[in-house]
């Protein structure tokens, strides 16, 4: 979807410009018939894109579990889209429950869209200063700032340090009880201006609040375990040739991702010493398509949002 939490890049607060949108789309190879699977709808991109491409029984089944992209839709006046309000870790019963066995192509545009970073109230983003909030679902879970108000300072360590690979995580996390002891803390200002205080040094270009927002967001949406869940659900439901295309934007995402492709490529390893003929080993599920793609000069100087952004494409052999 997008590149890290505040992120404010050049586009306009609201625009949702997708990341690698024509490589995803040719990596699916949409066929006019074909039925594909959305697990992000966002504010329909991806979805419009593959549209385009289908006959008149082509259907996009799309999933999002933020009420503001399932509103969104409502602007898609087209009977062969179907829009679910779900997380994506529901793909197989949602789409068993309206008669979908097997599907075309399945696409995964992770992490959080721009209308969500451009929305204060969102909380997502530090360039914003807004409630601090992070839920993709605002109907359920607590929000950061509930969280941050009862986890006890090993937990907030351990957090950002195993989802947002910050290296200072016990510093911030100390400051955080100390400030929280003083009032709670509950905007993302807030957050981000303490943060900014603890760390001793800067990246680059980057906020030093960037990985603190990016570990909070994954924690509490569970995105890590979500998409855990959904990969082998991807190799159930789609038909033989079908395509499963990811686009994730940081590392934790892109190394989940192409582990499980490379090892649903080699199928399954067997003891070195089992006395089986090669007719008899597993056969691999995927076929990995190509090396990992990146946004281009010409994409990042429109959407330097997509810079983190990494496409990889698996095809179902069997």
């Amino acid at each position: 979807m997008s590149a890290p939490s505040g992120a404010a890049g050049k586009l306009a607060p609201g625009t949702h410009l997708p990341a690698l949108l024509a490589e995803a789309i040719e990596a699916l190879q949409v066929h006019p018939d074909g039925i594909y699977v959305d697990c992000t709808f966002g504010r329909g991109g991806h979805s419009r894109a593959i549209l385009q491409k289908l006959g008149s029984t082509g259907r996009v089944i799309a999933m999002d579990s933020d009420a503001e992209a399932i509103a969104a839709a409502t602007a898609f006046a087209d009977a062969r889209l179907t829009v679910l309000h779900t997380g994506y870790s529901n793909m197989t019963s949602a789409l068993q429950r309206r008669g979908v066995e097997h599907v075309n192509g399945i696409l995964l545009d992770l992490g959080v869209s721009s209308p969500q970073l451009d929305t204060a109230g969102r909380g997502f983003s530090f360039s914003l200063d807004g409630p601090l909030d992070m839920r993709m679902d605002q109907s359920r879970g607590e929000t950061a700032a509930e969280w941050l108000a009862v986890a006890d300072e090993s937990e907030i360590s351990t957090v950002l340090k195993t989802f947002g690979e910050e290296r200072y995580a016990k510093r911030i996390a100390r400051k955080i009880v100390e400030a929280r002891a003083v009032q709670p803390i509950a905007t993302t200002g807030e957050l981000a201006d303490l943060v900014a205080k603890a760390v001793p040094t800067r990246e680059p270009h980057h906020h030093p609040a960037t990985r603190t927002f990016q570990a909070i967001r994954i924690y509490l949406n569970r995105e890590l375990e979500e998409l855990s869940a959904v990969l082998p659900q991807c190799i159930a439901m789609l038909m033989a040739l079908g395509r499963l295309v990811v686009i994730s934007f940081h590392s934790l995402e892109d190394r989940i991702v192409k582990r499980f492709m490379r090892d649903n490529a080699r199928g399954e390893v067997m003891p070195s010493r089992l006395p089986l003929r090669a007719a008899e080993l597993p056969k691999p599920r995927l076929r990995v398509i190509g090396k990992a793609i990146r946004a281009s000069a010409a994409e990042l100087a429109m959407n330097p949002r997509s810079r983190s952004a990494t496409l990889r494409v698996a095809e179902r052999l069997i």
